[in-house]
């Protein structure tokens, strides 16, 4: 048996606390009665008082309550298969790992920064499909188009500036990768959102970008950062935080690259959005620009459609209800 509604048995403490008052309830109305008479005597003497009555009647309040409870939880059991459409938008992120997101011109750095937006991006996804490409020198599919959206949160969680073995950053070779799931040409309505800072290091992203172009797919990019910069943070072998260096020994200071961004962006079609305090700009590319689009058919699915069972402790509740109330009416009549 399975409930649709398990948060309802919360309720139950209530009916703990109910059972608690009426015990001492109960206890106390005999230590009172008892002061007047011993206790065999009690019912001849008090008009209308019978204590088993009493017992009896909130007994039956309890398991009146009891499958109330049982009813709101929406108990289930059989099912049958069913086939199910499912109907959204495919969204491939490429999320940029490499040292310099480490950067803490926003906090708490760029990379955080970005998977905590996701993560709020990830609320809004009704029946859409979504997957991660990590990107450093190196670019690699880490999460495949999902719509298994607690799986893909797992994935996120993992990724940091390990994710990718091979330092710096190439832009080109990420774009590349996100191509690889453009072949199909009914595919080519899936959106890509590249994030990062466009400190680009080594490759042409331009020339990633034409060949996007070419093939159709629109690139949205969403630059995170200052113009300013700052000193990229990184731990050593202690543990220990420190600023980068590079091989002279110079201190490395990132700054976000708007122009190179934009630029990709225009080349393909696309829309660049610079990340600014509480509007990260994944938000505002979906709400704008993917949600409004009109919903393809992503996956025909089997599901198990379960039997909703609530109305047998519904009946319970209510022949008890009935009775509780004739028992009642016949005390008051009688």
């Amino acid at each position: 048996m399975l409930f649709a509604q398990k948060n309802m048995f919360h309720l139950f403490w209530l009916l703990l606390a109910f059972s608690f008052l009426l015990k001492m309830f109960v206890s106390n109305r005999r230590t009172k009665m008892k002061k007047f008479a011993n206790e065999h005597l009690i019912n001849n003497i008090v008009e209308g008082f019978d204590e088993r009555r009493l017992v009896f009647k909130n007994v039956l309040f309890i398991f009146i309550y009891i499958f109330s409870i049982i009813t709101l939880a929406r108990p289930q059991w059989g099912f049958e298969w069913r086939e199910v459409k499912r109907k959204g938008t495919d969204i491939l992120l490429v999320i940029d790992v490499s040292k310099s997101m480490l950067t803490q011109d926003v906090k708490p750095n760029r990379l955080e920064r970005t998977k905590l937006a996701v993560k709020d991006l990830i609320k809004k996804l009704k029946g859409d499909r979504i997957g991660t490409i990590a990107f450093a020198g190196d670019a690699f599919l880490v999460c495949p188009l999902t719509s298994d959206y607690g799986g893909f949160m797992l994935s996120l969680n993992d990724l940091d500036i390990n994710s990718v073995p091979r330092g710096g950053t190439n832009l080109s070779v990420a774009i590349d990768e996100a191509l690889k799931n453009h072949t199909d040409e009914k595919e080519k309505d899936k959106a890509i959102i590249v994030i990062t800072d466009g400190d680009n290091l080594e490759g042409d992203p331009m020339e990633a970008a034409k060949r996007a172009n070419a093939v159709g797919v629109k690139i949205y990019t969403v630059g995170i950062g200052t113009e300013e910069g700052e000193l990229i943070q990184v731990k050593n072998e202690r543990g220990a935080l420190e600023f980068l260096k590079d091989k002279k020994g110079n201190f490395v200071k990132s700054r976000l690259n708007d122009k190179l961004l934009s630029q990709i962006s225009l080349e393909t079609g696309g829309v660049y959005v610079k990340s600014s305090g509480s509007e990260f700009g994944i938000d505002f590319i979906y709400d704008r620009y993917l949600e409004s689009r009109e919903k393809k058919e992503l996956e025909n699915k089997q599901e198990k459609l379960y039997y909703q069972r609530f109305q047998y402790p519904l009946l319970i509740a209510l022949i008890l209800l009935i009775y509780q109330t004739v028992l009642s009416y016949k005390k008051e009549f009688a």
